[in-house]
């Protein structure tokens, strides 16, 4: 009988917000382009750590810079961490150092998962968060955007590299 591998068999990187329609989902949409152009093999979700938009799709603002950087999230829809993410996801950034906070409150200790920021990937934007478009314009969306697909980016460098 072969033996049994624990945890997920393939990277599965979890994005983590706030409330999951602005950053986290840039982020994976960002994140699984990236993949799919590297030809990785990898699972690919977002949360948020609140549960004010549950259900509902991106911000129409962060659909619209996804689109033009040639990604579709419309699809995505905004859910809440849950505890088994823990042990679903090898991988799981967050956006700021609240969320981050948040996510070390919540998991079981030690986390099965690594946890950081996701800005920790961008070689020197470690301890920084990605800016929160939330209240901005096109403009902050296309900043977010930026600093998600550069980690993005740098995510890809460092699953290929393992």
């Amino acid at each position: 009988m072969p033996a049994r591998q624990s945890g997920p068999s393939r990277p599965a990187i979890l994005f983590v917000c706030l409330g999951n329609i602005c950053r986290s989902p840039l982020a994976e949409g960002a994140f699984r382009a990236r993949a799919t152009a590297a030809g990785l093999d990898v699972m690919a979700d977002s949360a948020g750590t609140g549960d004010w938009h549950v259900g509902h799709p991106p911000d129409p603002r962060a659909q619209a810079v996804a689109r033009a950087n040639g990604v579709d999230i419309s699809g995505l829809r905004a859910r809440q961490v849950r505890l088994d993410d823990f042990t679903r996801f090898s991988h799981i950034f967050a956006a700021d150092h609240a969320n981050l906070g948040n996510l070390r409150r919540l998991a079981p200790d030690p986390s099965p998962a690594e946890l950081a920021l996701l800005l920790d990937l961008v070689k020197g934007r470690q301890g920084q968060a990605v800016a929160d478009p939330y209240y901005g314009d096109a403009q902050d969306f296309a900043r977010s955007w930026a600093e998600v697909d550069a980690a993005a980016q740098a995510l890809v460098a460092r699953l290929l590299n393992h």
